[in-house]
């Protein structure tokens, strides 16, 4: 039997040239195009065009988003309707379907919210990220990215860290910069090829989508270049597009499907039934230098007639809510607005109680007794320290008077007070803070947090703190949390003492007979109970660490 290493050698190499044929250049199969065909047109019976997202919890606990203040963990165990989810979704409908995911109501896990996107199977996932959650909300935008969609983000993190959010996150596509609703609206109108049905919606394109001072770029010939306050992807380049003016009259606005927000879900302490945000008004003329304000809406204030709101009001009243928060960066900004809206009230004989926020020097006597008249119960006020230097260094810009007077004539009013604090603004010290804290027990309040100072980016805060080197060196977006202390680090003052005391002044303000007696007051129903339960432990729970 001849084998081949029997023949000659010019035979062998023959032989192997036939059997192994030279290496060709690899061309393997791209499926990526039949996919995306697959997974954008084979959308399941309930599909939607946008999917306007509150997404789940970094650690399955209750957190606070908004499309005016930032992400924090809610001690006070209050869950915020999302408003302005509701207001986007009135601006698409009926020209795109559209539904909201409260998953931070919902008390929704990551795992059943993967399920709810692939039942969804949304075009554009629509979501707000705050710097607390950075990651957390980038996950979000990721598993949405994996089942087609086109991804967009908006919120007071993504408007002054756009570059950075979206370099390292390169699953999402568009940043709404700013007041988002018209950038929205524009966006999908251009992608979509579609124009507005409602006339209003109209008009306020018209309005906020051109600026005398912008030259279009010739470069640019895609129709998103056009867009003013859109951060988009031209290929590779991360392009940011001039800023978007503001709405000029929010009664333009259509009122925000509530509809679609799970009401019976919301709460707040001691209101006993579902309750939701009624947004009064946009912008706040004071500078404090602390304050989100400034990315958003700035200085420039823009108030809603009564009449508007009454309208707002009387569609919540027809949905079972009847508390109301009015939700307003300076819900008293205006008087002669405040005076109008409580007169309306007072005249509809509508049976409905709400709160609101405001500073101690934009009260007077006779506008807080009105407002209890027209059904206000509580007030919440940003009193932040007792110390008047860091008052002024910070731009606040009340006298410590004031504060006691105002909130003493709430409490004639018949309006219970809410108190903010901050614990390590510029110029704290441990001194400044027993003041604080002597000064918190001594004023007439129901209720008050402490909060240890967050210099969110965009802030003029932020700015005073990168400049003076006063990052906690490692720190991360993540982290800027009114809730952490590992981000500040204070010459004479480290994170670890901001905690302390952040702890301490909680304890010495809420062990005390008054306040432990308006814990109890709030076992008066199930309801009740169950929330004073739930923030009596927390309290426990983060006063001893």
């Amino acid at each position: 039997m001849t084998t081949p290493h029997d023949l000659p050698p010019d035979v062998r190499a023959n032989l192997g040239a036939r059997r192994l044929p030279p290496l060709r250049m690899a061309r393997f199969p791209d499926a990526g195009a039949a996919v995306a065909t697959v997974t954008s047109s084979l959308r399941p019976p309930g599909s939607v065009d946008v999917l306007l997202v509150n997404p789940p919890a970094p650690d399955g606990g209750i957190w606070i988003r908004s499309q005016h203040r930032v992400g924090r963990r809610s001690r006070e165990n209050m869950i915020w309707p999302q408003v302005e989810l509701a207001q986007m979704a009135a601006l698409l409908a009926p020209d795109y379907t559209v539904a909201i995911v409260d998953a931070i109501a919902e008390r929704m896990s990551w795992p059943e919210f993967e399920k709810l996107l692939d039942e969804k199977r949304p075009k554009y996932y629509l979501t707000q990220v705050t710097a607390p959650t950075l990651r957390n909300d980038m996950y979000g935008v990721f598993l949405a990215k994996s089942v087609g969609a086109r991804t967009i983000a908006f919120g007071t993190h993504v408007t002054p860290m756009t570059l950075e959010t979206m370099r390292p996150f390169p699953a999402l596509d568009f940043v709404l910069r700013g007041e988002p609703e018209m950038t929205l609206r524009q966006l999908l109108d251009t992608l979509e090829g579609k124009s507005p049905s409602q006339p209003k919606v109209a008009k306020m394109l018209a309005e906020t989508s051109t600026r005398p001072d912008v030259i279009p770029d010739p470069q640019r010939r895609s129709p998103l270049a056009g867009i003013l306050g859109l951060a988009w992807r031209d290929g590779d380049e991360i392009v940011i597009n001039p800023d978007r003016p503001f709405i000029p009259n929010l009664d333009d606005l259509p009122l925000p499907l509530h509809h679609l927000l799970p009401l019976q879900k919301q709460r707040m302490p001691m209101i006993k039934g579902p309750f939701t945000f009624i947004v009064t008004s946009r912008g706040c003329p004071a500078g404090c230098k602390f304050c989100i304000k400034h990315v958003t809406y700035q200085n420039t204030v823009r108030v809603r007639s009564a009449e508007n709101i009454l309208a707002e009001i009387r569609q919540l009243v027809d949905l079972g809510v009847h508390h109301i928060h009015m939700y307003a960066d300076l819900f008293t900004v205006n008087r002669d607005h405040v005076v109008d809206l409580c007169r309306a009230l007072i005249e509809s004989g509508l049976r409905i109680s709400w709160t609101c926020n405001s500073r101690v020097d934009y009260v007077d006597r006779e506008m807080l007794q009105l407002m209890g008249k027209a059904g206000c119960t509580l007030i919440s006020w940003g009193i932040e320290s007792a110390n008047e230097a860091i008052l002024k260094r910070i731009r606040k810009g009340y006298r410590k008077e004031q504060a006691i007077q105002a909130l003493t004539w709430a409490k004639e009013a018949g309006i219970k007070n809410w108190g903010y604090f901050i614990i390590g603004l510029p110029g704290e010290t441990e001194e400044t803070i027993k003041e604080t804290i002597a000064y918190a027990k001594s004023l007439p309040l129901d209720i008050a947090l402490f909060h240890i100072a967050a210099p969110y980016p965009g802030t003029p805060f932020f700015f005073e703190v990168v400049e003076n080197g006063w990052f906690r060196p490692g720190t991360r977006w993540e982290e800027v949390d009114m809730d952490q202390s590992t981000v500040l680090d204070y010459p004479g003052l480290t994170a670890e003492q901001l905690e302390y005391w952040q702890k301490r002044a909680t304890r010495e303000w809420s062990l005390r007979p008054g306040p432990i007696l308006t814990f109890l007051k709030g076992l008066n129903s199930w309801e009740g109970f169950k929330s004073a339960v739930s923030v009596g432990w927390q309290t426990l729970q983060f006063i001893r660490g």
